[in-house]
């Protein structure tokens, strides 16, 4: 019998279980944690590490982790669901393939600058708002402009998702990671600005240029599309224009208004039935097509469901403090450098139990400012170390529900998408550990 890659379920479920079997052999401990009146959160008290009653985690609280992960990730999977739907009748209208058309005409003569302006454009949003879950209703369009432009569909996720992740990573503005960060460690944003600022634009820099240079479909007889000039009626031009303004409400909203994944699916429920009547598909077509994106988007939901339940499992069983404690402890005796670099690497182990970059900065910041004080060096450092490490992992990490669902959504499978991306991830944690090594100095 010929053995294949696990599927996506497979894999999750797999780390469900190992997360149920690390609590026989981990002995569950805890921080004590006090309210951050900053932030609003709770961070954990340096030095207040203590084991508490073990636990470990029975079969029957391993097989119910599953069903609870889906309840606790139920706004993002609905989420997925609504804005799926959403673009699915769009699609159903026509208005993106024309959108499209149009648009790859436009730069017949200069794809290349279509890509970057795709991945500037990604970035962006990384940057500001963190996109990621609402880019999974996005796949099927980045598909179809794969196929239009003959590029890998691997490079052009890598474009979109790709780039939104390493935005996040390296911004010097992203709240749900530096900026929640560098409140904990009691810094000032302007400082370190444009050294931040720098070394982001050239992650965005190296991360498009790869992927442009790389991405270009190697299959031999790939079909060549002809670009034709293409007009855009009026009845599509308002439905690109709803469309393209839902999402630019969507930010304004997140910036803005705290918006949540409830008010966004609110948003593109409206947005989608709107199209669809605009776009003549009538109330029952709308409906119809709006059931067919459910169906389409589902199997995204189900792994975002799977990689909460990784997580909850761990939570329950008392084991992530314990786990922190055990990486964050040895580098208190190593030189400046190697206790540096040994920061970067555990932030990113970290970051597969822990797949929330907020949840992680609130777990490990408060640990590293301390150890940094110990050993003389800037609390920036605790903060890079934290921000590069930690949005970069969700590159590859199949606990990062959200990547996983893209890829999915996109039809990748986890074994083809690590095989093309671990050379670049690879490229822009090097990046990352360099410009860690250089604020040793820089902030000295």
């Amino acid at each position: 019998m010929k053995l294949s890659f696990p599927h996506p379920i497979i894999i999750l479920l797999g780390f469900v279980l190992l997360a149920g079997l690390s609590s026989y052999f981990i002995q569950s401990g805890s921080f004590d944690r006090v309210l951050d009146f900053d932030t609003g959160r709770e961070i954990i008290v340096p030095g207040s590490f203590h084991t508490i009653e073990d636990h470990n985690a029975s079969l029957y609280e391993i097989a119910l982790s599953i069903p609870e992960g889906f309840i606790l990730g139920a706004d993002i999977v609905v989420l997925i669901l609504l804005i799926g739907g959403a673009f699915y009748v769009v699609e159903k209208t026509g208005a993106l393939q024309v959108g499209i058309e149009a648009l790859i005409y436009r730069f017949r003569s200069k794809q290349y600058l279509l890509l970057y302006l795709i991945g500037i454009v990604f970035a962006f949003c990384g940057s500001t708002i963190a996109m990621q879950e609402e880019l999974i209703a996005l796949a099927p369009v980045l598909v179809i402009l794969a196929k239009k432009v003959n590029y890998d569909v691997r490079s052009i996720i890598a474009l979109a998702l790709g780039s939104a992740l390493v935005g996040a990573s390296f911004s010097p503005f992203n709240p749900f990671g530096s900026l929640l960060s560098q409140t904990i460690a009691e810094l000032d944003f302007a400082e370190g600005l444009a050294y931040r600022l720098v070394f982001l634009a050239l992650a965005i820099f190296i991360w498009c240029s790869y992927h442009i240079k790389y991405g270009k479909s190697k299959i031999a007889g790939s079909e060549i599309h002809e670009i034709k000039p293409v007009k855009i009626s009026l009845q599509h031009a308002v439905i690109l224009f709803l469309t393209f303004a839902g999402v630019a409400v969507m930010a304004w909203g997140i910036i803005y208004r705290d918006w949540g994944y409830n008010d966004m699916s609110a948003l593109f429920f409206v947005v989608g039935f709107s199209c669809g009547l605009i776009g003549r598909l009538g109330i029952n077509g709308t409906a119809r097509a709006y059931t067919a994106g459910f169906s389409e988007m589902i199997f995204a939901g189900v792994i975002v469901g799977l990689a909460r339940s990784v997580y909850l499992i761990l939570q329950n069983t008392a084991i992530v403090d314990p786990m922190i404690q055990a990486m964050f402890e040895p580098l208190e005796r190593m030189p400046i450098q190697l206790a540096a670099v040994g920061l970067y690497l555990s932030q990113a182990i970290i970051h597969i139990p822990v797949p929330s970059t907020s949840g992680q900065a609130v777990l490990t910041t408060p640990l590293a400012v301390p150890l940094m004080d110990l050993l003389g060096v800037s609390r920036q450092v605790a903060v890079l170390t934290y921000q590069y490490a930690c949005g970069l992992t969700d590159l590859v990490t199949p606990t990062n529900g959200g990547m996983m669902a893209v890829i999915a959504a996109a039809g990748i499978k986890y074994n083809n998408w690590m095989a093309y991306i671990w050379k670049s991830y690879l490229l822009l944690m090097g990046l990352g550990l360099i410009s860690v090594l250089i604020a040793l100095i820089w902030f000295a």
